[in-house]
């Protein structure tokens, strides 16, 4: 009886060092840094064209990563994504003079933002809450470039 007791013990402590070793895997899968809310702030940019990105995708700057994509919505006159990107305040606010690219990694990767800080000057604001990064270059679509190449070797064997 008391070896049967003993087994049940280890079997046990067995399953819940199990259970909690996958519980981490999930959370660094998930990529789930802490469980609470540190303090950030948002940021939009417009673009032309927002190719696979989706929301939490990191926003990267020289590929660390210091915020991740809140929302993409459509705006109505314009009909142009707009990507709302949520900024770590321990990473400071950036010049107004930023910009920001939809980029890949790899050749078939996840799409991320990628943040080229601008000059910092006396007469150079920073971004703040809710502010609008201008200048942006949006995703270069696989399926576009192709395109264009078939599309050009077509026309030179005429």
């Amino acid at each position: 009886m008391q070896q049967t007791r003993k087994t049940e013990f280890w079997v046990g402590t067995f399953v819940l060092a199990g259970l909690m070793a996958i519980l981490v895997l999930i959370f660094q899968v998930a990529d789930v840094k802490s469980l609470t809310k540190s303090d950030t702030y948002t940021i939009s940019a417009h673009f032309e064209n927002v190719g696979g990105l989706k929301v939490r995708s990191p926003v990267k700057i020289g590929g660390v990563v210091v915020g991740r994509v809140k929302d993409i919505t459509l705006t109505a006159p314009d009909y142009l994504p707009t990507v709302v990107m949520e900024i770590d305040e321990t990473y400071g606010h950036f010049p107004e003079t930023s910009s920001a690219a939809i980029l890949t990694a790899g050749l078939l990767g996840e799409q991320y933002i990628g943040i080229r800080p601008g000059f910092v000057d006396d007469d150079i604001a920073l971004l703040q809450d809710g502010d609008l990064l201008e200048e942006t270059r949006s995703a270069i679509v696989l399926e576009d470039l192709i395109g264009q190449v078939l599309f050009s070797l077509g026309d030179k064997k005429e």
